[in-house]
């Protein structure tokens, strides 16, 4: 699968477009970031009367949101078991209580501004293959009990899979939807209230004991707050979240299918890898199956990442009557110590500096009630959730402290790693098309040789901490293994945390 990826959502529905910012402004918020989080938030917060500003590095929804498998729902992986564990029962029902409000905002809001964005409700189910994982679910099931949770086991017949299950846990009255139709649709009701968006506007800095933020083209935007919804935060520089997030990418496909090969649900494995379905409307309203899974840490991965469209292709094809594939995409997501996002200040003394982030692959309902978190904050109001997506809570539990030992070793293998690495291959080894770490006059240089034989280099040092990127093949980009950051082929900064460009020769 050599061709560039492509998303459905981003492919069929382009958002509009508006200017980048080229003079100092100010504003009561700033908002970094234009995706679900971000954008969600400056709605409510122009709705309230403030005057909102909202800044987008590259394209507004043109991050993880636009990258994702979209389902709307409160179902999460086998999760509420290890949150009974780690965090008490009140704790466990806080979260499902949280994202299913995510989730009734969602539909409250798309009924009120009357959007179209192939909104269905649907159950949504997982199930296992194997025999341990039989009795997780069953213990995931009995967690669903013990908290309330609309769901339970799911009878045999409900459980419309081609291919045998154990058992399954389900969780009712669930959703999925075009994420880019919706947040178009939102966007355009934030600026309908005079929010201000920029576009190609990236934010490198925020001015020391200020809020002000300094962009990349040298503007400044001063603000009472500043809301940081840019997925992996840029503004971390005391470190108290780089040593406590952990990021993978995660690969999906649309196929085309017959009707009747399409699950009538949302379905997501308990047995690894994983393998999550859904179905979806393509651009000329022809039925789609979603396939998604295969994921790794980034920059860490063990064979091509192109293989890992090739393995879901291979799962496709095995159970579902596939005739093509026109669509297939990968994104990144963030994962904090305890299993719960960071949704508020880093730090105490900087509590007009907000930051969201670590939504562990489940933003549509995470990022759109850190979004009313945010907000209250904002206003000085009450909300149920603050306390329990703090960035600044404790995280002490054996769980969290091993999570944080593994993570930092891993980083700190991975800098030691590429530094001593030793590379034979030159520039004139590399085929059409094809990149990789290679020695030119004596020196180590990130070399992509493109399909008319251009060869595009780069210093293959990561400009966040140092570290030596790797190359990315199936997305023709350089990738970071310590800290996730992105760059493409000519050292353009894809993702976070970096904000500096590799150096290109």
């Amino acid at each position: 699968m050599k061709t560039y990826p492509v998303s459905l959502w981003k492919e069929q529905h382009s958002p509009d477009s508006f200017p980048s910012l080229n003079e100092n402004i100010s504003a009561d918020v700033t908002v970094i970031g234009a995706g679900i989080t971000g954008i969600t938030t400056a709605y409510l917060l122009a709705k309230e009367g403030l005057d909102v500003v909202l800044l987008e590095a590259g394209q507004v929804i043109g991050g993880t949101t636009g990258f994702t498998t979209a389902k709307i729902s409160s179902q999460h992986g086998l999760i509420y078991q290890e949150l009974l564990q780690q965090h008490g029962e009140e704790k466990a029902r806080l979260y499902y209580e949280a994202n299913q409000e995510g989730l009734a905002f969602i539909h409250d809001t798309i009924e009120l501004l009357q959007l179209d964005c192939d909104l269905r409700t649907l159950p949504s189910f997982i199930y296992s293959t194997s025999k341990v994982m039989e009795q997780k679910v069953e213990e995931e099931a009995n967690a669903y009990l013990k908290l309330g949770i609309n769901g339970g086991f799911a009878d045999k017949v409900d459980i419309r899979l081609p291919f045998s299950t154990k058992n399954a846990v389900m969780m009712r009255d669930q959703a999925q939807f075009h994420p880019v139709k919706y947040l178009n649709g939102l966007v355009r009701a934030f600026t309908e209230l005079g929010g201000k968006v920029f576009e190609q506007t990236r934010a490198v800095d925020i001015e020391k004991d200020s809020t002000v933020v300094k962009t990349e083209d040298k503007f400044e935007v001063k603000s009472n707050h500043i809301i940081v919804s840019t997925h992996y935060p840029f503004n971390d520089i005391s470190g108290l979240l780089f040593s406590r997030l952990h990021i993978e990418r995660s690969y999906a496909l649309a196929a085309k299918v017959t009707d009747e090969h399409i699950p009538d649900g949302m379905y997501l494995s308990a047995d690894k890898p994983t393998r999550s379905l859904r179905s979806a409307i393509g651009p000329d309203g022809d039925s789609l199956l979603l396939i998604g899974g295969e994921g790794h840490p980034t920059g860490q991965n063990d064979r091509e990442t192109s293989n890992h469209y090739e393995k879901l292709a291979e799962f496709g094809a095995r159970y579902f009557d596939i005739t093509s594939i026109p669509y297939h995409w990968s994104s990144q997501d963030v994962y904090s110590l305890d299993k719960l996002p960071y949704i508020g200040p880093v730090q105490s003394g900087s509590e007009n500096i907000l930051v969201a982030t670590a939504y562990a692959k489940w933003g549509m309902t995470n990022g759109t009630i850190a979004a009313y978190v945010l907000k209250d904050r904002i206003l000085n109001k009450a909300n149920s959730y603050k306390e329990l997506f703090n960035p600044g809570r404790s995280e002490t539990g054996s769980g969290s402290i091993k999570s944080f030992v593994k993570e930092n070793a891993t980083v700190a293998k991975e800098l030691v790693k590429g530094k001593l690495k030793r590379e034979s291959r030159k520039i004139d080894d590399l085929q059409h098309d094809e990149g990789g770490i290679v020695k030119l006059d004596g020196k180590k240089v990130g070399a992509y040789k493109d399909e008319d034989g251009k060869c595009h280099l780069v210093q293959p040092t990561c400009t966040h901490m140092g570290c030596d990127v790797v190359w990315n093949n199936a997305e023709r980009s350089w990738d970071c293994p310590c800290h996730a950051s992105r760059f493409s082929y000519k050292g353009e900064v894809l993702e976070g945390p970096a904000v500096k460009a590799l150096k290109a020769y």
